[in-house]
This record gives structure tokens, C-alpha cells and sequence, in this order.
């Protein structure tokens, strides 16, 4: 009975032209991952029952400044609560000292009109004259 050990062949030094793919796709699934858990965190918003427009979506500005007004009537400039005292430092900060930005003005639903009014006049009355209505998009309006 003979048999061969560790031959001397070149059998073993043979090149695999093949590329092995399985550690891509576990780096871009995790990617994936990584990705979904992040989007929803990276997103900033202040819970609000906004009403439903059904006006023409105009483009955003890539940084909008958003001023919400809560059920509770409580100020919110981005994520941050203010008072109406702290809206005039505060928007001068969050605009650099530019009035000519657009301000995005978000109200709640149960917010009354009047309510809405007085934060619209304290912002005319700071110098801030462009101000946009945020609502949620809803079925547009017929001819």
C-alpha cells in the first residue's frame, strides 16, 4: 500500500481568479444598518399636529430656521424652547445677524388664530418680515 506525502506538485500554488464577495456584502449590510438607525435621529423636529395645506410646495432653503408653536402656546426655535422675550436674540443668532432670511412658522392645529397673530406681529416687530407658513401637504386644490 503506497501513498504520496506533501507532494512535490505545483498543484498548491495555483491562483484563484475568483474574488470572494462575502465580506463586501456584510460590510455594506451593516453599512445599511448603520444608516437606517442614524437617518431618523439626524432629523430634528419638534412634535406639532400641523393643519393640511393644499398649496404648491415651494423649494427649502438647505438650513431653514423653524419657529413652532406648541398646543401649550410654548415657543420652540429649532429644538430649542424660547420665550417671546429671548425671539429677538434668538433669531439674530440663528440667522447671523440677517434679516433678510425666511423665517418657517409652524403652528399646532389647537393653536388659536389670535395666538398665531401675536407671535407674526412680535416677529414683524423684531425686523423679521419674511415669514412662511409650515403646513402638512395634502391633496392639491381643483381649478
Amino acid at each position: 500500500m503506497a501513498f504520496q506525502m506533501g507532494g512535490g506538485g505545483d498543484d498548491d500554488l495555483a491562483e484563484v481568479s475568483d474574488i470572494n464577495v462575502t465580506p463586501f456584502i456584510d460590510v455594506v449590510l451593516v453599512l445599511l444598518i448603520i444608516f437606517m438607525v442614524a437617518a431618523p435621529l439626524a432629523t430634528v423636529d419638534v412634535p406639532v399636529d400641523l393643519p393640511v395645506s393644499n398649496a404648491q410646495p415651494q423649494p427649502r432653503p438647505d438650513r431653514p430656521v423653524f419657529l413652532t408653536v406648541r398646543a401649550d402656546r410654548s415657543l420652540h426655535l429649532g429644538d430649542d424652547v424660547i420665550s417671546r422675550e429671548q425671539l429677538p436674540m434668538a433669531l439674530e443668532h440663528a440667522f447671523n445677524g440677517n434679516r433678510d432670511g425666511r423665517v418657517f412658522l409652524r403652528a399646532d392645529s389647537g393653536v388659536p388664530y389670535g395666538e398665531l397673530m401675536e407671535v407674526m406681529n412680535a416677529l414683524r416687530s423684531a425686523g423679521w418680515l419674511k415669514i412662511a407658513l409650515v403646513g402638512l401637504e395634502g391633496a392639491p386644490a381643483s381649478p
